[in-house]
């Protein structure tokens, strides 16, 4: 259960959702039981009726920022840049002309320091450093960057969605209805299957919703390469859960009431920031949690989640929940039954 090829398995290209559902909550969702092997087949609506209303939701309000500008170099050559760890350098700005942070360049030739990109509206950058594929950029503008970055920059999309992004209204269908701190660069896509409407009905029937914020970054899809899943290494992602989640989260605990996160980036936060004894404490920090089997989970007692993709940290983690064997046979039976996969794709409920 450690060796990479063992969360391996066959996927055609016509499982993977390339658009979202037309209604959020009308997604298919397979609920799985980790202890007994039992699944069944619903709509994700009916989520309502498979929570009590002692339980506790626990959701990431990270919102996805425009972090994907295109631009080109002092030469004329194409350059693409994804912005990383945008919360931490933005708390730390204090100039508004001159913005630093780390990012990811693609570009035909690998781009070296003193490098200057050019970007639409004047905005520019200059390369100050780079770390492997790490580089750290310097943007210059004549007013506030963060105007410049939702004028300019485009929703990253992960990279298995080949279609244009001007098509379809990403910056909306690619946002949770909850999300509002702005940081990441992806989004926590268990919780898009979740509307406004959903909530209100889930709060009336007594289920407490708790908001924790956990950007999600570069750590959370870079794949493993190496054998060994066991030698492989999180990049960190920024986090923050205030007192009053972690008193509702660690109250509901100690009453016996079940926590059921909405995603791997909650799950991920959630086990984090809980002591040996399953406390949670309130805060900020840097995650680097890597879940993989033989974990022992001490504050999810449930997880949403959607199907991810083969040998991914994703699908390591949630093996470790409900057992390797059972969720590969459980993405067999949802690959029968024409489940949509990745980001855009259906849930899944492990109970």
């Amino acid at each position: 259960m450690f060796s990479i090829y063992d969360y391996s398995f066959d996927i055609s290209e016509k499982f993977i959702a390339q658009k979202p559902s037309e209604h959020r909550d009308k997604s298919k969702l397979f609920v799985l039981n980790r202890e007994t092997g039992h699944f069944s087949h619903k709509i994700f609506y009916e989520i309502y009726d498979l929570l009590s209303p002692d339980d506790v939701l626990v959701v990431n309000n990270t919102e996805v920022i425009p972090g994907r500008l295109f631009g080109h170099k002092e030469t004329g050559g194409k350059a693409e840049i994804l912005i990383l760890d945008y919360a931490n350098s933005f708390e730390n700005h204090s100039n508004k002309d001159d913005f630093i942070c780390d990012c990811i360049i693609k570009a035909s030739k690998k781009t070296k320091p003193g490098t200057n990109l050019f970007f639409d509206q004047g905005l520019k950058a200059k390369v100050i450093s780079r770390q492997d594929e790490i580089c750290t950029l310097k943007f210059s503008c004549k007013d506030d960057f963060n105007n410049y970055l939702y004028r300019i920059g485009r929703v990253p999309l992960p990279p298995y969605i080949r279609r244009d992004t001007d098509t379809s209204p990403d910056e909306i269908s690619y946002q949770t209805v909850y999300a509002s701190q702005k940081g990441a660069i992806a989004a926590p896509t268990a919780g898009l299957h979740f509307t406004k409407k959903l909530f209100e009905k889930l709060r009336l029937k007594g289920i407490k919703i708790v908001e924790i914020t956990l950007h999600v970054g570069y750590g959370t899809f870079l794949p493993v390469r190496i054998p060994d899943i066991r030698k492989h290494k999180m990049h960190s992602e920024w986090y923050h859960i205030t007192e009053k989640s972690a008193d509702i989260i660690n109250q509901a605990k100690a009453n016996g009431c079940r926590i059921v996160a909405v995603g791997t980036t909650s799950v991920r936060t959630l086990e984090y920031a809980s002591d040996k004894n399953g406390i949670i404490s309130h805060g900020s920090g840097r995650c680097d949690l890597f879940i993989y089997p033989g974990y022992r989970f001490k504050i999810v007692d449930s997880m949403i989640t959607n199907f991810h993709l083969p040998e991914s940290t994703l699908l390591m983690l949630i093996s470790a929940f409900a057992g390797r064997k059972r969720v590969l046979e459980a993405y067999k039976e949802a690959l029968n039954n024409d489940y949509r996969f990745y980001s855009y794709g259906d849930a899944m409920y492990i109970i």
